[in-house]
């Protein structure tokens, strides 16, 4: 534990040891490893699926990965690709293992850059801000989600925790060469939380060379191998973050192609993810402004305002623009924790200059904690219950394929609407492929890649960057042998209630699933016992298998 230097102030001057925090972090992140779910499916076709891909010969491809567009770099999946191709070789364990081994690794990353976050600012700000940015992350819904997903916004945020914890710390080297590697080698945009780094070491410190310096070395050390890797993956010249900024900036449907959200779209899910972190973290500026002269934050390389500046430039920037998803505020996680912190100290300086009791001062920022963390876990929880079915479902399919492990014949498994909640072909048994059929989605779906070697240099067919429908993309009915389903009452012609067709499909396993249009919306949200069951309407996630043909059964006898 940190010392106590005062006698009036013990509280104020303790914080968690580093061992403290990574064991505490650890056990979080290994949580979320095993119970997150895969809310985006963007994780599913366009990291998981190429994953696969690399890893066992078989995937799907979106148009992202066609040599005609290559927005997404290969080496970046090669990060990943090589740890779980070691684990699985070593261990020869099957492919859901193998899935559940890189959330676990994804995990340890967290903590460990989280681990060193709290450190820097620890040394940067004090124990006060360094005890209670560690809560607020520990315990936030939004940090259990982005931790251990497989996505380019994930690693970034492990890279803002590196780089700003580097930049707390006084390390400019190690603080620019993350932010490099967060905007070439994940996503070019994260390169804006650089900004304070920047301001720091080019106007407040002067050290124009050791920054340029550094920038070219980060351009030849990152991006070059970058283009190397990836011109070899898509058979011509490509540079990938290039491509991203030039589709999403510059091609005119970039941004809006794929939807629209209104402008209180990340209040409301920054409120889902932090709770009442969320608008503390929204007033640290003006809150420190106002107590600055009480100095509640002490022993500052530079100023407070520099600090928040990254997350302040990111909510203006990507708040502002149409296209608007969850993943998209992955990277400034962690800033939510530390300007919240730091609204928080400021609060309790402003308090106890108004002589309020330190008692009730210290009970008022335990309930924060307190309360913050059981809406955080609540809506952990309700997540998990709500919305684990498509896990549960394919993992059940895995548990059918083990049992009858003689059985060599092929089998489709085919998803409609359910396509895009599909976990990944990790989860699919090595006898059976996922086919699509269709349904009320008329956007392009994914195709499997080419076989390897050469699979990924192959110019797709049918493939388009507008979203436009591609029927090719479909498997007859007829040849599906097992189809999973949501039954949520509401048919069509292309999305008929499969289950009712018992002439040919019989139910072989059902998990509920939360009905959304029936629930309460708080309840949706958050979990809250005998509330959530009583209240809250459960619908049924299925796994049918097709019933053998009356002239089969014939022939069988």
């Amino acid at each position: 534990m940190s010392r106590c230097h005062r006698k009036g102030d013990t509280k104020d001057i303790w914080s968690p040891n580093i061992k403290t925090v990574f064991k505490a972090l650890a056990s979080a992140r290994l949580c979320a490893a095993v119970w997150n779910n895969i809310t985006d499916c963007d994780e599913t076709y366009n990291y998981w699926e190429p994953l696969h891909y690399l890893l066992y010969g078989s995937g799907f491809q979106t148009w992202e990965y066609s040599p005609v567009f290559a927005l997404r770099s290969y080496i970046f999946l090669q990060l990943y690709a090589l740890p779980t191709w070691i684990y699985g070789l070593i261990f020869h364990s099957n492919q859901v293992l193998v899935f559940y081994f890189l959330r676990w690794l994804l995990g340890f990353a967290s903590t460990t850059c989280e681990t060193y976050f709290y450190k820097g600012v620890l040394q940067q700000f004090g124990p006060k801000v360094g005890r209670l940015t560690f809560l607020f992350l520990l315990f936030s819904a939004g940090m259990f989600q982005s931790s251990s997903s497989f996505l380019p916004s994930t690693f970034s945020m492990y890279m803002t925790l590196i780089s700003m914890g580097a930049w707390f710390q006084g390390n400019f080297v190690l603080a620019i060469l993350a932010t490099a590697i967060s905007a070439f080698l994940s996503w070019p945009f994260a390169g804006i939380i650089g900004i304070g780094i920047a301001v720091d070491a080019l106007v407040l410190r002067k050290k124009w060379r050791m920054f340029i310096s550094w920038c070219i070395i980060s351009v030849f050390i990152i991006l070059v191998p970058i283009i190397l890797v990836d011109s070899y993956y898509y058979g011509r010249l490509v540079i990938a973050p290039l491509n991203i900024v030039l589709y999403n900036v510059f091609s005119g449907h970039g941004p809006d192609l794929y939807g629209t959200s209104p402008w209180t779209f990340y209040f409301l899910n920054g409120f889902l993810n932090f709770n009442v972190i969320f608008p503390l973290s929204f007033v640290a500026l003006p809150v420190h402004l106002i107590a600055r002269k009480l100095k509640p934050i002490k022993n500052q390389s530079f100023p407070v305002w520099l600090a928040l500046l990254p997350l302040y430039v990111w909510i203006l920037i990507f708040f502002t623009q149409p296209h608007k998803e969850e993943r998209f505020l992955y990277p400034i996680y962690p800033l939510f924790g530390l300007a919240g912190a730091i609204t928080w100290t400021c609060a309790e300086s402003c308090l106890r200059a108004l002589k309020l009791p330190e008692k009730i001062v210290h009970s008022m920022t335990l309930a924060l904690v307190v309360s913050s963390s059981i809406i955080s876990v609540s809506r952990i929880i309700g997540q998990y219950r709500g919305y684990h079915a498509p896990m549960d479902v394919f993992l059940e399919l895995n548990r059918l394929a083990w049992e009858n492990e003689e059985d060599t014949k092929e089998y489709n498994v085919c998803v409609g609407k359910e396509w895009h909640r599909f976990p990944s072909s990790f989860f699919l048994p090595n006898n059976m492929k996922l086919r699509f059929i269709p349904s009320e989605f008329r956007g392009q779906l994914p195709r499997p890649f080419d076989p390897p070697p050469n699979g990924t240099w192959t110019i797709p067919p049918y493939m388009n960057d507008l979203n436009k429908e591609e029927p090719t993309r479909y498997t007859p009915l007829k040849d599906c042998h097992y189809l999973v389903d949501l039954e949520t009452g509401q048919t069509t012609e292309r999305e008929p209630q499969y289950s009712q067709m018992t002439s040919e499909w019989d139910i072989i396993f059902q998990v509920d699933f939360l009905d959304n249009a029936r629930s309460p919306q708080f309840l949706r949200a958050f979990y809250i016992p005998w509330f959530s069951e009583t209240y809250c309407k459960r619908i049924p996630y299925v796994l049918l298998k097709r019933r053998p043909s009356p002239n089969k059964k014939k022939r069988q006898r």
